[in-house]
C-alpha cells in the first residue's frame, strides 16, 4: 500500500502543477500535462488500494482531493488521459445469522423476585420493636448523611469563594499595575507636550531672526547694486578728475 505521506506529497505537487498550468494555459496549453496525468494515476491507484484495505480515514480525504484535481484538469483532458472517477467501494456483506446449536450453552437461571408489600407487619422475622429500632437506625444514618452532604456543600462553597476571592485579588493587582502604567504614560505625555511647546517657541524665535537677517541682506544687496551702478555710470569722470589732480601735483613739483 502506498504510504499516506507519499500520496499527500503527490496531491500537493499535482495541485501546484495544475495552478501553474491554469495560469499559463493561454500560452502553454500542454504545460506539465504528462506529469499531472501520471500523478493522478498514481493517486487513483493509491486511493483504490487504501479503500480495498479498509483504511477509510485516509481514503476518504484523498478521494475528495482526487475529484477536485480532476475538475481542475477539465473533463476533456481527463477523458483523453483515461482518468475516471474512483468507483465507490462495495460495502461488505453482512454475516449470515447462525442459529445457536441445541445444547451449545446452558440457560442462565431466571432470578427469583419476591413480591413487594407495604405492610411492615407482613415482613418475616420483624416484630414491632425491631421495626422501631430499624427506623431509628435509618433516621440516624439519614441524619449523618445530611450532615455530611451539608459539610461537603459548605466546603465546596467555601472553596469556590476562596478561588473567586483569589481571582478578584489577582485582577485587582493587575488593574493597579495597569493604572500605574497609565499614570506614568500620562506623565511622560505631559513632559513631551511641554518639550514640544518649548521647541515650538525656539523655532518661532529662529524664524523671526531669519526674517530680520533676510531683510538686512536685501538692504545691503540693494546698496551694493546702487554703488556698482554709480561706479559704472561715473567711471570716466572720476578718472579725468584723478588725472587732473596728478597733473597739477606734477606742475607744482617741477616749478618749485
Amino acid at each position: 500500500m502506498s504510504s499516506v505521506a507519499r500520496l499527500t506529497a503527490i496531491t500537493t505537487s499535482t495541485l501546484s502543477l495544475l495552478r501553474e498550468r491554469q495560469r499559463l494555459q493561454a500560452t502553454h496549453p500542454t504545460l506539465h500535462l504528462q506529469q499531472i496525468v501520471s500523478n493522478l494515476r498514481l493517486l487513483r491507484a493509491g486511493v483504490i488500494e487504501a479503500e480495498s484495505q479498509g483504511v477509510d480515514d485516509v481514503a476518504g480525504p484523498l478521494r475528495g482531493q482526487y475529484e477536485r484535481l480532476i475538475e481542475m484538469l477539465g473533463e476533456e483532458e481527463a477523458r483523453r488521459a483515461d482518468l475516471e472517477s474512483i468507483p465507490l467501494p462495495t460495502p461488505p456483506s453482512p454475516p449470515s445469522p447462525t442459529s445457536p446449536s441445541f445444547g451449545e450453552g446452558k440457560m442462565s437461571p431466571e432470578p427469583v423476585y419476591e413480591p413487594y408489600t407495604d405492610d411492615p407487619d407482613s415482613a418475616p422475622g420483624l416484630d414491632e420493636g425491631g421495626i422501631l429500632l430499624a427506623t431509628k437506625t435509618n433516621n440516624r444514618r439519614l441524619g449523618k448523611c445530611k450532615v455530611i452532604i451539608t459539610y461537603v456543600l459548605n466546603v465546596n462553597r467555601l472553596t469556590r469563594c476562596r478561588v473567586h476571592m483569589h481571582a478578584l485579588l489577582d485582577q485587582d493587582a493587575h488593574l493597579t499595575h495597569l493604572s500605574s502604567s497609565i499614570g506614568r504614560q500620562h506623565h511622560i505625555s505631559l513632559q513631551i507636550n511641554d518639550e514640544l511647546e518649548v521647541q515650538t517657541g525656539l523655532l518661532d524665535t529662529l524664524d523671526t531672526e531669519l526674517d530680520g537677517t533676510d531683510a538686512r541682506m536685501r538692504n545691503a544687496r540693494r546698496r551694493l547694486e546702487r554703488v556698482a551702478r554709480g561706479a559704472k555710470e561715473n567711471g570716466s569722470t572720476v578718472t579725468i578728475v584723478l588725472l587732473i589732480l596728478v597733473l597739477l601735483v606734477l606742475i607744482v613739483v617741477f616749478k618749485t
